[in-house]
């Protein structure tokens, strides 16, 4: 018998600077029931989902960057989401501001959970490719700020046992780098899912900005494929403070086909029954890590670089 996962994954239209947590905990038990509606037993949210992407603004006070960090999770306000998911029996991927304090230090950092169906915490991970810049730039028509709000992980890329799967998580960037998905895949990730919140604007390189979904579709479906796993990417989409976020949604077979796609930028529910043993296609007969990887001439990139 094949092992079948029914995944869904949550994009988010905008959230107002204004938006509580409390509201949008509302719009995601929302598509957590259209999820679940649909038979989904795993649903993947955006990064950052509880809040508008504050890393646009540029603020002088630790006490308001603090404002938008989560300190517990759940907490109060996203504890309804843990309840009724527990209820309905869907795990799921969510991403956070997390402010933690480790080792006498207060740390800063992007981060997902992966919740079970029973409603508990299996795992985390913390955003290791920081974009953007850490200093004002008054070029810019919003900032880029993640350099300076976070820090970057210290978990590596971790995978978990969640009910029925092996599942890793990247957030936003991190979707860009093969290093991410080989280190996942090399760990025998089956789901290698997350969240992002995309401009599609940016400053540096606007000849780029018409590539933009391409690249973000192109960096989902060649992790998948180039390692034998399910992809689920989840936006936070729409003008939101002014900033166009890109859409886009979607869920790759471990062949890196588009087996889902959202089409709108707005709350949306994309669903896509996933074979998980269909990974082993790819693993034993296209990459077969152990037969083919020739690790002695990879070095170059492990090595920090100027």
């Amino acid at each position: 018998m094949t092992r079948k996962l029914n995944l869904a994954v949550a994009q988010l239209g905008p959230i107002a600077r204004a938006e509580t947590r409390e509201q949008v905990v509302k719009r995601l038990l929302a598509m957590l029931e259209e999820a679940a509606g649909r038979g989904a037993t795993f649903v993947v949210f955006p990064e950052l989902a509880l809040t508008t992407f504050f890393p646009r603004w540029f603020f002088e006070d630790q006490a308001e960057v603090d404002a938008w960090f989560e300190t517990e999770m759940p907490n109060a306000a996203t504890q309804p989401l843990f309840t009724r998911a527990a209820e309905l029996k869907v795990g799921f991927n969510l991403g956070y501001a997390e402010l933690v304090e480790e080792d006498g230090s207060v740390r800063h950092f992007n981060t997902s959970i992966v919740v079970d169906r029973a409603g508990n915490i299996v795992g985390k991970y913390r955003k290791v490719h920081l974009p953007g810049h850490a200093e004002y730039e008054p070029y810019r028509p919003w900032q880029h700020l993640e350099k300076r709000y976070f820090e970057p992980g210290n978990l590596g890329f971790p995978v978990f046992d969640v009910d029925d799967a092996k599942v890793g998580m990247f957030i936003c960037n991190d979707r860009r780098w093969p290093e991410t998905w080989r280190v996942m895949g090399l760990k025998g990730a089956e789901l290698i899912c997350g969240g992002y919140n995309t401009p599609t604007h940016n400053p540096p390189v606007p000849q780029h900005d018409h590539l933009n979904s391409f690249h973000h579709l192109l960096s989902i479906q060649a992790g998948s494929y180039q390692n034998g796993a399910w992809g689920a990417a989840a936006a936070k989409a729409g003008m939101e403070e002014g900033s166009m976020l890109l859409g886009h949604s979607c869920i790759t077979a471990p062949t890196g086909e588009i087996v889902a796609l959202s089409s709108t930028l707005d709350d949306e529910v994309i669903t896509a029954m996933c074979d998980l043993d269909a990974c082993q296609h790819i693993r034993n007969e296209i990459f077969n890590f152990r037969r083919h990887r020739q690790p002695q001439h990879y070095g170059l990139i492990s090595e920090l670089y100027d």
